[in-house]
């Protein structure tokens, strides 16, 4: 497996590959590797040909008063990780290979950033596309590989895609859940053992949402409800949003007459989590 550090030398790298006829998927990181990520690589490798893993943790998508400075990193590990789980190479740069001195462009989409994450954290995917509209110049993939716990992430790289002409499949892996239901995330390491059952009603009001929807209800204001009362059971869980929306979209919706998408932000104690499940009524029960 190499180890590529600048962009000037990763740019080479795939354009090797490229004239050499085999293809590139990029699986974009920020490492502290768990099997959520390592997922995303097997998903890779089912594509066939090379597949490049960046770790990069960008500050561009944190804002103020975010973890940015604590972000969870074990570089030495993710690499193991990357080798033992097939990756052809690694991007691995630093920040000002990224952004140099100077640097003022940004990629900014007009919609769908303005729901869910997006709306207590504005500059959040302003920070995600700009990376990923980099990575993708640097790296040069045919496909990416993303995971679908960060529902409106993947919606944004696909419109952006769109938008800008990028012939680039996206695909969004399942996500990977800890034995106890816990969408996996670098950010579980936060979490405290007495904070577990509080970080699991995330899950757990996914599941009765659904659940609700298949036994007939119809109305997303009485799921909501219910859901905001399986999270307020947990005096440390303070609630970011519960949405029901249109899972192309993002906007909300008042009925599950059509499928849906029921995501969430959580935070307990310091840590935000965040889980979803699309919910289709014509596919209960």
């Amino acid at each position: 497996m190499e180890i590529i550090k600048k962009a000037v030398d990763m740019q080479a790298w795939s354009d090797s590959v490229r004239q050499s006829g085999r293809t590139i998927c990029l699986v974009p990181t920020m490492g502290y590797f768990h099997e959520g990520h390592l997922s995303l690589i097997d998903r890779g490798k089912e594509k066939g040909g090379e597949v490049v893993v960046s770790l990069f943790v960008n500050p561009a998508q944190f804002g103020e008063n975010e973890d940015l400075d604590a972000y969870p990193s074990n570089i030495e590990r993710d690499l193991a990780l990357a080798r033992e789980r097939g990756a052809t190479a690694v991007f691995l740069p630093a920040v000002d290979e990224i952004y140099p001195p100077g640097y003022q462009t940004y990629v900014t989409l007009s919609h769908l950033p303005h729901h869910l994450c997006g709306l207590s954290r504005p500059v959040h995917f302003k920070g995600v596309a700009t990376v990923v509209t980099k990575l993708f110049n640097i790296v040069k993939p045919h496909a990416a590989v993303f995971g679908a716990k960060d529902f409106q992430q993947v919606c944004i790289i696909r419109r952006m895609c769109t938008d800008l002409n990028y012939n680039i499949e996206i695909m969004a892996a399942p996500i990977v859940r800890e034995e106890d239901g816990l969408a996996m995330s670098s950010r579980n390491a936060y979490l405290q053992p007495s904070q577990r059952p509080a970080a699991l009603s995330l899950s757990r009001s996914l599941a009765l949402a659904e659940k609700m929807v298949a036994e007939g209800e119809t109305t997303c204001h009485a799921v909501k409800k219910e859901m905001e009362g399986v999270i307020q059971g947990f005096p440390e869980a303070v609630i970011d949003y519960i949405s029901l929306c249109d899972p192309n979209t993002l906007e909300e919706v008042v009925s599950t007459d059509q499928p849906v998408l029921a995501a969430l932000a959580v935070k307990v104690g310091t840590t935000r989590l965040i889980d979803n499940r699309l919910i289709d009524p014509a596919g209960q029960g």
